[in-house]
């Protein structure tokens, strides 16, 4: 394998020494909190990635799309939960896999339930609660939770998986206070439906930001992280870990620098780090003054991206090779078809990503 210097640019690096602490800090603040790990792969969309988390003890896996769910299926995960409200369009295709391995289905709809009804098929549902993200979900005091809830219980071939949420508003807020609100809400939620009657066997929270700040998960069954296998910079401005616990990161060409410039040009546009303008909305990439050592070049960023070209805010001499990290490893991780997988400056492998969709 070579070494970096001699890989091709722009490339997804992926630091197998801090994956892996990064997959044992998770797996081990799970038993901690005396919780079921089950990853949110949508992070990664690999394989191996995955592989490695079940065999830290992960009770399964989340996934965002049925693509995403046929794939680990096929390679062997039976026990998935498709994290996302059910499309109508693709019940027939979710209830044949359903068929196949142990797959959860999110609704937070009459209509959607009502769809289920007429398909007659034995899938277990899982609730969507709105915890206070407002993007998706019910009102855990409104009248539809215990009328959704009621229906998928009763209803004679589905059934009733429990309650699940995602507190997405950690990324904006303060971490442990969005997580102690999450964890709150669901438990209530739970504690009314069981009040009428209805078996509540699992409830599920998690985002990075708040499972890594949480205190205590008690009246929880399962948390569901994601980005914490990889981080990225918005994670370290949030605090849910160190620069030095980042695991992926770009490595880039210096292309052009014009004599008469204040910036200089590399070979990692949007189709290499996504156009998430990041949590301070300056820049779509930090540069490593020393990777290593977890530290950034205090004034010098990818300012702006077009397609294929990146910008970044000070000179650097063309034929310079640098480390971007990402803002939002998700969305870079999309951009690539594979990782070349590192220990310090060897390359030891490559790991597909699977970023399909249909």
């Amino acid at each position: 394998m070579p070494q970096l210097d001699g890989l091709p640019t722009p490339a997804l690096l992926l630091d197998l020494d801090r994956l892996e602490a990064n997959l044992r800090d998770m797996a081990d603040r799970a038993r901690r909190l005396d919780v079921s790990l089950r990853p949110h792969s949508k992070t990664h969309k690999c394989i191996e990635i995955a592989r490695r988390q079940v065999e830290l003890g992960a009770r399964g896996l989340t996934v965002s799309t049925l693509y995403e769910a046929r794939l680990f299926a096929k390679h062997g995960f039976e026990d998935l939960t498709w994290a996302f409200p059910l499309v109508p369009a693709r019940l027939a295709e979710a209830v044949e896999l359903a068929g196949r391995v142990e797959l959860g289905l999110v609704i937070d709809a009459p209509e959607t339930l009502r769809a289920l009804e007429a398909a007659r098929a034995p899938v277990r549902v899982l609730l969507k609660v709105d915890c206070g993200y407002h993007r998706a979900g019910v009102d855990p005091a409104g009248p539809d939770v215990l009328e959704l809830a009621q229906g998928i219980a009763g209803a004679p071939r589905l059934v009733f998986g429990g309650l699940l949420t995602h507190s997405g508003h950690a990324y904006k807020g303060n971490r442990l206070a969005v997580a102690g609100q999450e964890r709150d809400v669901m438990v209530r939620c739970a504690e009314r439906l069981r009040a009428a009657g209805i078996e509540v066997p699992l409830v599920s929270v998690g985002s990075t930001p708040a499972m890594t700040a949480i205190d205590h998960l008690e009246g929880v069954d399962e948390m569901r992280p994601g980005n914490y296998a990889l981080y990225d910079y918005t994670q370290t401005v949030l605090g849910s870990c160190a620069v030095r616990d980042c695991a992926v990161s770009v490595l880039t060409s210096v292309v052009s620098c014009p004599r008469a410039a204040d910036h200089a040009v590399v070979d990692a546009g949007a189709l290499a780090m996504s156009q998430d303008p990041g949590p301070a909305g300056d820049g779509f990439g930090r540069i490593f003054a020393d990777y290593q050592a977890g530290r950034l070049e205090p004034d010098l960023r990818l300012a702006s991206v077009s397609q294929e070209h990146g910008i970044l805010s000070g000179r650097r001499p063309v034929g310079d090779r640098l480390r971007v990290l990402p803002n939002h490893s998700c969305l870079t991780v999309a951009q690539f078809d594979e990782y070349h997988v590192v220990r310090g400056t060897e390359v030891v492998d490559r790991w597909k990503i699977w970023r399909g969709r249909d």
